[in-house]
């Protein structure tokens, strides 16, 4: 009995680490997989979008012409009415993160953010706070009409002013080649 018992234990306690060396995860300092996907390509984009109409909506807030609506308020509009879409792009990017080796996919993710939200911060900076404000606070509005599958649009179109950072995996270039 105690030989059957002891069998059991074997056989059950290796099963979860057998369904273990069948998962696709990263190794730390192994490098993974370093090309996108289409919908990683637009998760991306997406994710650049969403960053820059915030830093466009905290420097322009004070700015916002009478009659219009607060440009951080439409911009917090804008994240909660697509916050599923929003909460897509960060997941497909972390699992994205995850197969291509980085240790800790999640940080990745908010650096990825920080990168881009300090890119226009920095543009931001070098132009008169006015200048700015008109030049890109019309996006705001424009944003806060498109619907979720306009926004998804735009985003899976890679302009190449607005190259992702990873080129495309072999016969997934979808959108991005037109």
């Amino acid at each position: 009995m105690k030989k059957i018992l002891l069998f059991l234990f074997v056989l059950f306690a290796a099963l979860p680490a057998q369904a273990q060396l069948n998962v696709d995860v990263a190794v730390p300092g192994a490098k993974g997989r370093q090309c996108y996907t289409q919908a990683e390509a637009e998760a991306e984009q997406g994710i650049r979008i969403h960053s820059e109409l915030m830093v466009i909506a905290l420097n322009c807030q004070h700015m916002t012409p009478r009659g219009w609506k607060n440009f951080y308020v439409q911009y917090q509009q804008i994240t909660a009415r697509n916050a599923p879409l929003i909460r897509g792009y960060e997941e497909t990017l972390i699992n994205y993160f995850a197969l291509a080796g980085r240790p800790n996919p999640e940080r990745a993710l908010h650096d990825m953010r920080t990168d881009f939200a300090n890119k226009v911060s920095t543009d931001a900076a070098r132009m008169r706070p006015d200048i700015f404000c008109a030049t890109y606070a019309p996006r705001l509005p424009k944003v806060d009409q498109m619907s979720t599958g306009e926004i998804r649009s735009w985003a899976a179109h890679i302009e190449p002013s607005h190259p992702v950072s990873r080129p495309f995996c072999t016969g997934d270039r979808g959108l991005a080649s037109r």
